[in-house]
């Protein structure tokens, strides 16, 4: 199908919010040293490393990434992409290196071999950092030279059908325009609809280590939970996950919120203590080989109220209604249409009014926390095979408290599943 820029970024926008990003950073899955025992709680203590059986995404697979990108950029009229040194850049050529104010990326042609620019004194690092089974090619700049100047002439040289250069979304504006005025005769285009055109349908190994991360996910919370009590603070157990996923063998974190700062879709850096009785939200995860889990529980401590037991069940009834939604073939607003109804149903919105769901549905997930697409409205994207997802309808009541219950799904051919299984009640959080 034809992707275009309004259905990935527009009603789809990738990143998310700054805390939504940090509570999903995790490693890339090198396995790291379990915590010392004796300081940690029994729960934590007894857990074992998850880290085995990770298999770890083929130079096959990457090469038909690549091949796949050069199909849609036959398709989108395009004659190479260039990205710098982002998650997409990993995703392609199983390279990490970051951005700076020096220039380095990767172009990819539709026809030949990748190639990279990069300055001219961090070669060597480059070359010990590439992998040759993608394309060897390295362009350095001195300090003083143009690295725009290489980027077109790199699209020159695998040859020029359409005269159109995609930049990848998170180029910067200042070597995106330099492309533009180095590369006379050539548009600079957005390149998403090949970047996303890719990443946003995983295969069986991608959702594979989606599903360790989610497994270590809910291992690390249900340990964690265990040492709860009165008077701890929010950071004290955001350590205690933190913990967990070390003793699991992963890199995780999680933000915890209490009490009517649950209310927060993405919390208050207010100091929190647990209470008896008050709402806990947690709202974290890890990831495997660099791919994300994003999972919410929300539950008291102590024994809840009649009135947040309730709004826990509709909250668990919105989420149920959301995965109801998930049909291949449908647009992807449809799950949001029918949380939205469902909170009207309850008394709830509408549309983004509180009390109820201030945000969307749900968002893509993958290599990153937040990516391409999302529930919500006016996202016309069909669902399909190899999409995944966070289902996260939230019932926020300002200054009393707020539900969230979120588990992520991935679709294959035979339609939605969930990675982790859904909350039980308000006081079984884990199913």
């Amino acid at each position: 199908m034809t992707l275009n820029r309004r259905q990935f970024i527009g009603t789809a926008a990738v990143g998310g919010s700054a805390m939504a990003i940090a509570s999903c950073a995790g490693s890339t899955g090198e396995k790291t040293v379990p915590a010392e025992t004796s300081a940690l709680h029994p729960a934590i203590a007894a857990l074992k490393p998850m880290t085995d059986g990770i298999v770890k995404i083929t130079v096959a697979e990457r090469k038909a990434r690549i091949t796949r990108a050069q199909e849609l950029m036959a398709q989108q009229k395009i004659d190479a992409i260039f990205m710098e040194g982002t998650t997409s850049m990993y995703y392609f050529v199983d390279m990490r290196w970051g951005q700076s104010e020096r220039t380095f990326g990767v172009v990819i042609p539709a026809k030949g071999d990748v190639a990279y620019v990069c300055p001219k004194f961090e070669e060597d690092r480059a070359m010990e950092l590439l992998k040759k089974d993608y394309g060897a090619e390295v362009r350095c700049w001195e300090e003083h030279e143009s690295p725009y100047a290489l980027i077109a002439g790199i699209v020159k040289d695998r040859g020029v059908t359409h005269h159109r250069i995609g930049m990848e979304e998170r180029v910067r504006f200042f070597i995106a325009d330099g492309v533009r005025k180095a590369a006379a005769g050539f548009e600079v285009v957005d390149a998403t609809p090949v970047s996303a055109g890719c990443r946003i349908y995983k295969t069986k190994s991608e959702i594979a280590l989606m599903q360790r991360a989610n497994d270590a996910t809910i291992a690390a919370y249900a340990a964690a939970f265990q040492t709860m009590k009165a008077g701890m603070s929010q950071g004290d157990l955001s350590a205690n996950i933190a913990a967990a996923f070390k003793q699991l063998g992963f890199s995780g974190s999680a933000s915890v919120q209490v009490g009517k700062w649950s209310a927060l879709p993405h919390g208050s850096i207010t100091p929190q203590k647990l209470e008896e009785g008050q709402i806990v939200m947690v709202d974290g995860g890890t990831s495997c080989e660099g791919y994300a889990s994003d999972i919410t529980r929300t539950t008291v401590l102590g024994k809840a109220t009649q009135r947040q037991t309730d709004v826990w069940n509709q909250e668990k009834e919105l989420q149920s209604m959301a995965f109801a939604a998930m049909k291949l073939g449908d647009p992807c607003e449809n799950v949001d249409k029918a949380v939205r109804a469902g909170l009207m149903k309850f008394g709830y919105g509408p549309d983004y009014k509180l009390p109820g769901t201030p945000h969307r549905t749900g968002h893509g997930i993958g290599l990153e926390g937040h990516e391409w697409t999302n529930f919500t409205k006016g996202n016309m994207t069909p669902m399909a095979p190899g999409m995944c997802f966070s289902d996260e309808p939230t019932i926020s009541i300002p200054g009393e408290f707020g539900i969230r219950l979120e588990d992520c799904v991935y679709f294959d051919e035979s339609g939605a599943h969930y990675f982790t299984k859904q909350s039980i009640a308000i006081d079984q959080p884990f199913g």
